[in-house]
């Protein structure tokens, strides 16, 4: 996935076929659990819970140290992952 220096990110992770929904999804960057408290700032998640549960992460203001490979953890379910680069040009 690319995006431009300065924007939105928003990763979106939809957990299907699955019993309950999860009691948890956990973000990761490049393999640490994203603190949604950091000094950054911007950095949020929503969750929306149901049949077909979906979890937004949403980092505003996309910087380069922002680059790297996100995962979203289900507790109950599969993992995913995705690699973002953001791009300093056009």
């Amino acid at each position: 996935m690319y995006i431009y220096k300065g924007s939105t990110i928003n990763l979106t992770c939809v957990v299907k076929h699955s019993p309950e929904p999860p009691p948890a999804i956990y973000w990761t960057h490049n393999s640490q659990e994203i603190n949604y408290d950091s000094p950054r700032g911007g950095v949020s998640v929503i969750t929306e819970k149901g049949d077909v549960t979906t979890s937004y992460l949403l980092i505003q203001r996309a910087n380069t140290p922002d680059s790297g490979k996100y995962t979203c953890n289900p507790s109950n379910a599969n993992l995913k992952t995705v690699v973002v680069h953001v791009l300093n040009g056009k």
